[in-house]
């Protein structure tokens, strides 16, 4: 890097120092899976009840998948000889990097990483220290060693080893490329065996990048490469010599040409692996029509996108900046193959698994684009074109595609010594990673499909034209979960879906209530006035409360039976949303109360949370209540419900009013609901561990961890759900929803994601077919 740093420059050094020094040193850290808090614990872990894994895994030395980290545990391995854009920094200076890959191992794909950094250059050595780690590690990510050092090590491990070894610098770039490749010629029209492709840079990368793409129809007669003495040809001083790289020999041609200038005249695809600004824009203005250029060079491509497109307009450009389009970043690839060849025990990650790999990274930049990314990278027209030619690096849905591809290459090739029976399910096991809600509304996913087959539900969403709408009714309709209703203007809709890259279409995927324009308007004006009349809502007022609200609107069609269900709250306050629930749909027969109960999914928790946002203040009757409701739509998840009402107070420690009240609540339930675990009033630690229960009452009620918190006022469960959820939920959360309507109705908040709408659009429909329940 420069000596001298600019302002900026200077900011991010120190802003980057800080982030690896605090609060915590470095970026990684060990942490055990299993509770050690009494001495059962310690003699489980270590002597003497370790002994029975050990001994168990020494007659079977597969069961160290099931009794050990070791199937979950890569080694990303470095001498520090080729540091990112740094050079030969040595092992000790390449730590941060190879800590900071650990850490994309774990947040994109939940795969736990030793970083091992050693002091070593001899590559016969270093193969020798590296396959001594077979027995600790289930697959090993090289990383950061030079070339042709690193094909002769990765080629000797592969052929010692029985675990996936894999040279991200080589097969990372080279699979993301080629992925390019592929899109950026279906855009182009070129079949990929009649395309002319020059190299510049005959590293690992650049021949990896080239063995990949020959082994996608690139025909190696028509690939040209350029390294620092020119163009690789026969006749060269060293191809002549006999000393040209074996790496290199396969790529060497009959040409007259002798430099890349020449090289690159007529040719359809540039590749660069080499150095910043070799490719000028003259030299582009002599490729074929509509050239493809992969400058992959980094911090400086071999040549900046502006000034290849100045030069050719026509061209598409990919490099490996993030702040250009079509970035090459390996992060696309290396987290996705490792899981899913770890998942299938691979023995190694061989061409298929690479180029299934391929394939489902250029299929997902077709796919549309769901609201998490693009609201990540806001600004950026992200719709399969010359500038999106490769999915975003924070493009979730990646691990679903790529994992169980690779998972059924290695099964398919032979590799693969633990396969995956039913891909299916392995996708839904992998959606943890993608949506942490994912596990927890399978049940409620797989009740609304099946519900909607059987019958088509209809779900009205009162804010149509909000893009969060919009991306969840695609997903809706790809999932077979409902059929959707939006209120909203067709040309504002239209628009924004056309924006999106969406392939919905008014009147053939959705139906349309136009809140300017619908002719059952007088319908709507005429029953609101006839339910709200003598509450002083005269027939001019109703007709004016019907166009102010999407709302309101979308409660009469439920009333009317022009939908099963709704949703709405995307925009605006939640009790103008519930307000009109209350006075259009009111409350089920025998319910006394609505109340709103959140979910969240923790570390080691799933809680439910209420009344997060209806009741202020409830008593004793309406409390127990509320826990009847909750416990009912708890077991919509496949969860028996585990109810704590939760006081400062534990177990009659307090006799203030809302310790009492809280006290009174939990007797009620258990005479309405004597099937139902509960125990209360308790203090919110007790309400989570069961030794804390049994230190103060020997006959407690509730076994292991409450999943439901009961609260006693509005303040304390909206507080309590919200301090969770940026504390230890991620901001992963389901809700708010409804307890206790006439019909399946929910309040979302303006804070809602497309998955959080989709995660409610199911949980309605799941409530609109579920079998009516009886009140106490």
């Amino acid at each position: 890097m420069a000596s001298e740093l600019t302002p900026a420059e200077q900011a991010l050094r120190d802003a980057a120092l800080e982030y690896h020094r605090s609060p915590t040193r470095g970026k990684i850290a060990v942490l055990p899976t299993k509770p050690l808090s009494n001495q059962r614990d310690l003699s489980l872990a270590y002597s003497p009840g370790v002994a029975y894994a050990c001994l168990a895994i020494e007659q079977d030395p597969t069961l160290a998948a099931e009794y050990t980290s070791r199937a979950n545990l890569v080694g990303v391995i470095t001498n520090g000889t080729a540091v990112l854009g740094l050079g030969d920094i040595g092992p000790l200076a390449g730590k941060p990097v190879m800590e900071g890959k650990g850490c994309l191992f774990k947040k994109f794909a939940g795969i736990d990483v030793f970083d091992i950094e050693l002091a070593e250059r001899d590559p016969d050595k270093l193969v020798e220290i590296i396959a001594a780690l077979e027995p600790t590690l289930g697959g090993i990510n090289l990383e950061d060693i030079k070339a042709p050092e690193c094909f002769h090590i990765e080629r000797a491990l592969r052929e010692r080893l029985h675990i996936p070894v894999f040279h991200d610098d080589q097969h990372g770039t080279a699979i993301i490329s080629s992925a390019a490749l592929l899109n950026a010629l279906e855009l182009v029209g070129k079949p990929i065996d009649q395309v002319r492709l020059v190299a510049s840079g005959a590293g690992a990368a650049a021949i990896a990048c080239l063995d990949l793409m020959v082994g996608l129809g690139v025909v190696i007669g028509h690939i040209t490469v350029v390294d620092s003495k020119g163009v690789i040809r026969a006749g060269r001083a060293d191809v002549a010599a006999g000393k040209l790289d074996e790496s290199k020999q396969r790529y060497c041609q009959k040409t007259e040409a002798l430099t890349l200038a020449d090289a690159v005249k007529g040719a359809d695809v540039f590749l660069g692996c080499s150095a910043a600004g070799v490719l000028t824009p003259e030299m582009v203005a002599t490729m074929a029509a509509q050239p493809i250029i992969l400058a992959l060079a980094n911090p400086e491509p071999e040549i900046r996108p502006e000034l290849a497109k100045a030069a050719r307009p026509d061209c598409i450009v990919a490099t490996g900046r993030s702040d250009y389009p079509n970035q090459v970043n390996n992060v696309l690839c290396f987290p996705y193959i490792f899981r899913g060849a770890l998942d299938c025990g691979a023995t190694r990650i061989n061409e298929a698994m690479k180029l299934a790999c391929v394939r489902e990274i250029a299929a997902l930049a077709k796919a549309e684009t769901p609201s998490e990314v693009a609201a990540a990278y806001a600004g950026q027209e992200l719709r399969f074109g010359p500038d999106y030619i490769i999915p975003k690096p924070f493009d979730a849905r990646l691990i679903l595609r790529i994992a169980p591809a690779v998972a059924q290459a290695a099964a398919e090739s032979g590799v693969a010594t633990r396969p995956i029976a039913d891909l299916d399910a392995y996708r839904q096991q992998l959606g943890r990673f993608v949506y942490q809600t994912g596990m927890v509304m399978r049940p409620v996913f797989a009740a609304a499909k099946a519900a909607h087959a059987r019958q088509p539900v209809r779900v009205v969403y009162a804010e149509g034209e909000d893009e969060r709408v919009l991306r969840a009714v695609q997903v809706v309709l790809d999932e077979g979960l409902a059929r959707p209703i939006l209120i909203g203007r067709p040309a504002v809709m239209a628009m924004r879906i056309e924006r999106a890259g969406l392939r919905l279409k008014a009147g053939v995927d959705f139906d349309v209530c136009d809140p300017e324009d619908d002719p059952r308007f007088r319908s709507y004006w005429a029953l609101y006035h006839q339910l709200m009349g003598r509450d002083g809502v005269s027939q001019e007022a109703a007709k004016a409360a019907v166009r102010r609200s999407n709302t309101l609107i979308a409660c009469l069609m439920l009333r009317r039976g022009e939908a099963e269900a709704m949703l709405c709250g995307l925009v605006g306050q939640y009790d103008a949303h519930l307000a009109h629930v209350c006075k259009v749909i009111g409350r089920a027969p025998g319910v006394g109360t609505l109340a709103a109960m959140n979910a969240l999914m923790l570390e080691e928790h799933t809680l439910f949370i209420t009344d997060t946002f209806v009741n202020e203040t409830p008593d004793a009757a309406a409390l127990a209540e509320i826990a009847r409701l909750a416990a009912n739509e708890v077991r919509r998840f496949g969860m028996p419900p585990k109810v704590a009402f939760v006081s400062h107070s534990m177990y009659g420690s307090s006799q203030r009013e809302s310790a009492r009240r809280m006290r009174a609540a939990r007797d009620l339930f258990v005479q309405w609901c004597p099937d139902v675990e509960c125990d209360g009033e308790l203090q919110g630690d007790a309400a989570l561990s069961e030794p804390i229960r049994e230190s103060f009452l020997a006959d407690a009620t509730l076994k292991g961890a409450a999943n439901l918190l009961v609260l006693p006022n509005l303040d304390a469960a909206n507080i309590l759900f919200n301090v969770l959820k940026v504390t230890s939920g991620h901001g992963v959360t389901i809700g708010p929803m409804l307890l206790g309507a006439a019909a399946p109705v929910h309040v979302l908040t303006p804070s809602a994601t497309m998955r959080r709408v989709v995660n409610m659009t199911a949980l309605a429909v799941a409530d609109a077919t579920a079998p009516k329940e009886t009140a106490r």
